[in-house]
């Protein structure tokens, strides 16, 4: 039989042994195969019409480290116009600490420019075939100390048995892989060793649980340092916890006032209480350190509204939403006029005082749903949706200064206090035909509206339309 013409394609990839879903170009998903419903281990309902971000699950790469959702397979696809082959990536959801691991091809199924484009995602498990030791390479150039030991023989003074240990263990603590394997990680501990962390451990340890502690070792030529641990279960591929891995990190630094402690004669024992208040005190303002760390990937320092690149993710977002709902889709630039000659008159300071200015007066311009940045300099951008596209007319209006007095004060002290009054200019670009938008057209269609205000004389708006 050499006529397949009366075959099936659905069929075909309903029984096939490989997980199929096929997403729209805006990463709605409008097809999943009964194999990418089990290896995905979420109900049909679940999968079909969600686009490419989930709050539930998420992707890490070989390393384990999280993926950005621009990286995702569909989204690489769409942003980069070409195929993905053999990717290894596992997908982890928000309520389990299990990684179930995938071989991921994707590829784009349509015409380039096509109004009916979609994005082909296969994948298979690959779990089985990644055991511990695959990732030994990864393992060996990690800085945080990996150590691994049995599950069986818990008790002082047999176990557990250290099994494996990385180079980071190596550099911190000074003993070999040789000396270690075959060791207890109590020969990491000493009299200054709290009693009550080492029983949390075991009692974790008995129970088959996870636990973080952070842990006062030394190392070989008898330093003592601080490790903050994370010690979880290992199991097999019958679930069966068949060993422990510890992943620690030197937190000596944050940790040295209670160091100096064992130095000191009983005198200075009355300052204890003092020194652990002033050691929580610095371990908060690492805490809000790192908070201020994350949202600098999505906050601009100076005005404290999104950055470009949270205003990239959230735009291709809100075009989905109006792609799904059939509304018009504008993108536009605000630039501020003549913002060179402000900072030459005034200097910078003034300069950033106006950017933070107009950030606020941004702010209650724009409704919840809409998206907005600091673009870069003194140029702002923003997405909206539009129920009715001439809508973007007010938009525009409310933009610019017409009708409104754009000024910062500045030298308040000074009798009577200057004034520095400035005007923007915007560009906008509206689309109806949302369904083949690509955002990096519409926004360059923007810029081009933009410099035709300038144009005008500034102090204006220019709104495109395709």
């Amino acid at each position: 039989m050499s006529d397949i013409s009366g075959l099936s394609l659905q069929r075909l990839l309903d029984h096939a042994y490989i997980g199929v879903v096929i997403h729209r170009w805006d990463t709605e998903i409008v097809y999943a195969n009964s194999t990418a419903v089990r290896l995905l281990n979420m109900s049909y309902d679940a999968v079909i019409g969600h686009d490419a971000w989930d709050p539930k699950w998420f992707f890490v790469d070989e390393c384990g480290k999280r993926l950005l959702i621009e990286d995702y397979p569909v989204n690489r696809v769409k942003r980069l116009s070409e195929g993905i082959q053999d990717q290894i990536l596992g997908l982890k959801k928000a309520d389990s600490e299990t990684i179930v691991w995938f071989k991921v091809n994707a590829y784009q199924e349509g015409a380039q420019g096509g109004e009916s484009r979609f994005i082909v995602v296969t994948f298979n498990d690959i779990s089985d075939s990644k055991s511990l030791f695959s990732y030994q390479d990864i393992l060996e150039n990690t800085q945080d100390v990996v150590i691994v030991t049995e599950a069986s023989e818990l008790a002082y003074p047999l176990g557990p048995k250290i099994v494996y240990v990385n180079e980071a263990f190596e550099q911190l603590t000074g003993y070999s892989a040789d000396e270690a394997i075959g060791e207890t990680p109590r020969m990491l501990q000493g009299e200054l060793t709290d009693a009550e962390s080492r029983a949390r451990i075991s009692r974790a340890l008995t129970h088959q649980e996870s636990i973080t502690e952070t842990l006062l070792n030394y190392d070989k030529s008898g330093r003592p340092y601080w490790v903050e641990m994370n010690i979880i279960p290992l199991t097999n591929r019958f679930g069966e916890i068949t060993h422990f891995a510890a992943i620690e990190r030197d937190v000596s630094e944050r940790k040295y006032l209670i160091e100096q402690l064992k130095n000191k004669n009983d005198d200075l024992k009355m300052l204890k209480r003092d020194l652990i208040k002033i050691v929580e005190e610095r371990s908060h303002e690492l805490q809000i350190a790192k908070q201020k760390l994350e949202l600098i990937a999505y906050i601009d320092p100076l005005t404290s509204i999104p950055n470009r690149r949270n205003f990239f993710e959230q735009s291709e977002l809100l075009i989905g939403v109006c792609n799904r709902q059939n509304l018009s889709f504008a993108m536009g630039i605000i630039d501020l006029d003549d913002f060179k000659k402000i900072n030459d008159t005034y200097g910078h300071n003034v300069g950033d005082q106006i950017l933070v200015e107009y950030s606020k007066h941004l702010k209650s311009l724009f409704r919840a749903d809409d998206v907005f940045c600091r673009y870069g300099g003194e140029e702002f951008a923003f997405s909206i949706s539009l129920k009715d596209k001439n809508d973007v007319e007010v938009i525009g209006q409310r933009l610019t200064s017409q009708g409104v007095t754009l000024s910062v004060i500045v030298n308040a002290d000074s009798q009577p206090p200057t004034t520095v009054n400035y005007t923007v200019s915007v560009g906008i670009a509206v689309v109806n035909d949302i369904e083949s938008v690509d955002k990096d057209d519409v926004l360059k269609a923007a810029d081009t509206a933009l410099y035709q205000a300038k144009e005008k004389g500034k102090n204006g708006y220019v709104i495109s339309y395709s």
